[in-house]
């Protein structure tokens, strides 16, 4: 497997390195993003305050990427990207 790649302005997690790692079809869909669309998965996550809040995105990341989505529904963005 190639370099899971990161976003522009935040590191990938390490919970969100192993889901992207564990699964080929995550891993593809992952790699086929832009770099500001990572970047936008990658905050989304590391925003949440409650670890069960953070699992549920991650869950849902998993699944809206499978499905075909490219960056978070109904999420204002990333406020850390300059």
């Amino acid at each position: 497997m190639k370099t899971i790649k990161s976003g522009v302005a935040h590191n990938l997690p390490n919970d969100l390195k192993k889901l992207i790692k564990n699964d080929k079809s995550v891993f593809e869909r992952w790699d086929d993003l832009t770099p500001l669309a990572r970047n936008e998965w990658i905050c989304w996550v590391i925003s949440t305050k409650k670890e069960e809040t953070r699992n549920k995105h991650l869950q849902r990341l998993e699944t809206d990427l499978l499905a075909g989505k490219r960056r978070p529904c109904c999420w204002g963005g990333c406020p850390h990207r300059k």
